[in-house]
């Protein structure tokens, strides 16, 4: 970004036009043009506050009009983390745009869906009476609609082999026995109507794995990781209610959080999660290292961006310490159906030299990879 197209956004829309003419005709575009937008929508009321008249406008260029919760998405994507805390709070306490957390009405019009939810959980902590209530049956809903597109296919990959040689009086769709069905079933066949009469559905029997595994979530609550936040604690929940498998959930900042009572209740550990802040992912590794009963049964999860605010020496030095212990280390820079992340690959690289397996996985493709660490 340019010095000029710096000073446009600090100076704002009266400033357009003379930074134009200062730059042959040059204006804001692409991710700045965003930027500003997004910035208008907020520091524009500025000038509503003074008594300016804003200019009428016949049109506008903007792909679509912001809306509060839009606005919050823009400025999360567009701007640092600590540039985010301050826009926030000079929304929340300067300008007075505080409709998602003090009414519950302004709150009902809205769709629930995963942005709302990503939304309402960086405002957390500005959230009050009635509002809590109506906030948590949002999050209810957008968690059991992520839990039934997930959990058939994770209980689907963990749930045990096919064996072929038994079955089951269990009638499950995917274990049916199409030619079973249709051999044992051939005496029955109606000779003057030429169709086969089935009396009876044959099922395959599904070995039962047993997995005596201990799973370690590690959860960073960075801003950028919210989508990530939500899929480890539906994923979580899911695992938990799989046998023989004991599930533990840590989120961190720069505390660090065990939610593991909540495991089986996406939505109580959401609750509890606060986006932002800074960053000690070493504090959080040396904490699950105190969780481990059988290292050599454990597979630690750290879900992050990477983006260490403490010594990166000290984390390092934890994940050599748990890689020696023969813990299965798996580092997560995305943990969503999109698997499309900004981390520190240069982190990440050492992180893997110290043992750690570093990948963005959907939850499909991380049930499948932790079927081939416990079988």
């Amino acid at each position: 970004m340019t010095p000029l197209e710096r000073w446009r956004l600090v100076l704002g829309q009266y400033a357009d036009k003379p930074l134009r003419d200062a730059a042959g005709g040059a204006g804001l575009e692409g991710r700045a043009a965003r930027m500003d937008v997004a910035l208008e929508y907020l520091y524009g009321r500025e000038y509503q506050g003074r008594g300016l008249r804003e200019e009428a406008r016949s049109g506008s260029l903007d792909p679509t009009q912001l809306t509060l919760v839009t606005w919050l998405g823009e400025v999360r994507e567009l701007f640092p983390v600590d540039t985010v805390e301050v826009i926030e709070q000079h929304a929340l306490d300067r300008y007075s745009l505080t409709e998602l957390v003090t009414d519950p009405q302004a709150l009902e019009r809205l769709e629930p869906n995963q942005q709302l939810l990503r939304t309402l959980l960086a405002l957390r902590g500005h959230l009050q009476g009635d509002v809590l209530q109506l906030v948590r049956r949002i999050i209810r809903q957008v968690v059991e609609e992520i839990r039934q597109q997930l959990e058939p296919q994770v209980r689907q990959v963990l749930s045990g082999r096919l064996n072929r040689q038994r079955h089951s009086p269990m009638a499950v769709a995917r274990n049916f026995d199409a030619l079973g069905t249709v051999r044992r079933n051939l005496k029955h066949y109606d000779v003057e109507r030429q169709r086969l009469v089935v009396e009876k559905l044959y099922f395959f029997q599904r070995n039962s794995r047993r997995l005596p595994w201990d799973i370690i979530l590690c959860v960073d609550q960075s801003a950028s990781m919210a989508d990530s936040v939500i899929h480890s604690a539906v994923m979580a929940g899911i695992l938990a209610g799989l046998p023989a498998l004991r599930v533990k959930i840590v989120v961190f900042d720069t505390q660090v959080v065990d939610l593991s009572q909540y495991v089986d209740d996406p939505v109580e550990t959401l609750m509890r999660v606060q986006l932002g802040g800074g960053t000690d992912i070493g504090k959080a590794l040396r904490y699950c290292s105190q969780l481990l009963e059988n290292p050599q049964r454990t597979v630690l999860v750290l879900v992050s961006d990477f983006y260490e605010g403490a010594s990166p020496n000290e984390l390092l030095r934890t994940v050599k310490q748990l890689a020696e212990a023969r813990v299965t280390l798996l580092g997560l820079a995305a943990l969503d159906d999109q698997a499309n992340p900004d981390y520190d690959r240069q982190m990440a690289t050492r992180l893997a030299a110290c043992g750690m397996q570093v990948a963005a996985l959907s939850p499909r493709r991380l049930a499948h990879w932790l079927l081939k660490v416990i079988s």
